[in-house]
């Protein structure tokens, strides 16, 4: 099930919802309790899902950590293939469920093409014409994490997308496409060898940390996007404690690469530990300006 998946859908969800709570007041705990089941639901297909369509990439990874290559039940023998496609079906059905339910009895209409949206890009990027195969899966990453998550957890909570801010997406996006490049590292040698197209594959392992560092370091650049046009000191403040975790990063940049497994490892920690950290921040600021003003 890898559950430290979860914080990958959770945190963006809930950014909406203090998006949804800051910009038009809007927060019920009961639809703060019917999205974190469909997160769970939703991160349990997805987990299912790619460890299907992944199932022979992953039999060929020897660099993987917890934050990657898959849950290592195929590769391991521990359930067959058929197992985890059964998964995900059930989980699809529970999430088409809870989507049509919260459409219907809270009136959240745009709920269904925001998540029908979600799982035609989940079936690009593993199946179908397998964009992360092809190359830019950070792209479809930043598009469902950064984009349509927040979007549902804002139309769940607000109803609907009166009052959005639309170029707030954009720091998300780039935040949740730097984190597919940064997940991605550690399996460089059996994207490789399979074929498979990712940022670190296509650009080698230095840039892509390199360049997950900048995107990151662009979107806390951004924060006034997300928080309405903030003062200075303010988009500062916000942004520090995810910059001071990103800096510890740096030391990691020139020697971080699959084959050196610890240092990779303390590579994908800390850069998706500042990745979450600036997007809580942006919550936290998000609900106190609405409590504080």
């Amino acid at each position: 099930m890898r559950p430290l998946a979860q914080v990958n859908l959770a945190v963006p969800l809930l950014l909406g919802q203090a998006m949804a709570f800051a910009w038009r007041g809007s927060f019920s705990w009961t639809l703060l309790a019917w999205t974190l089941a469909m997160s769970v639901t939703w991160h349990l297909l997805i987990v299912f899902a790619n460890d299907y369509a992944d199932r022979e990439a992953d039999r060929l990874n020897t660099t993987y950590n917890e934050f990657s290559g898959g849950s290592r039940v195929i590769p391991e023998g521990k359930l067959p293939a058929s197992a985890l496609a059964w998964a995900a079906g059930a989980n699809l059905v529970q999430l088409v469920v809870i989507t049509v339910y919260c459409a219907l009895a809270y009136e959240r209409v745009l709920l269904v093409p925001l998540v029908a949206a979600g799982l035609v890009l989940l079936w690009a990027y593993s199946f179908g014409p397998r964009i992360s195969y092809r190359g830019h899966g950070e792209t479809l990453q930043g598009i469902g994490v950064g984009i349509i998550l927040p979007l549902v957890g804002y139309v769940m909570q607000a109803g609907d997308l009166q009052g959005f801010h639309e170029y707030a997406l954009v720091p998300c996006f780039l935040v949740a496409a730097a984190s597919n490049i940064l997940t991605s590292l550690p399996d460089y040698p059996a994207d490789k060898q399979a074929g498979k197209r990712t940022y670190a594959v296509a650009r080698g392992q230095y840039l892509a940390r390199r360049h997950f560092l900048e995107l990151v370091v662009i979107a806390a650049a951004a924060t006034p996007f997300v928080l309405d046009g903030c003062m200075w000191q303010v988009a500062i403040a916000v942004a520090i404690p995810a910059l001071a975790v990103l800096s510890t990063c740096i030391q990691l940049l020139g020697t971080a690469d699959a084959r050196d497994h610890d240092e990779c490892r303390a590579f994908v920690i800390r850069g998706g530990a500042a990745t979450n950290v600036l997007l809580v921040s942006w919550a936290l600021a998000l609900v106190g300006f609405r409590l504080f003003g």
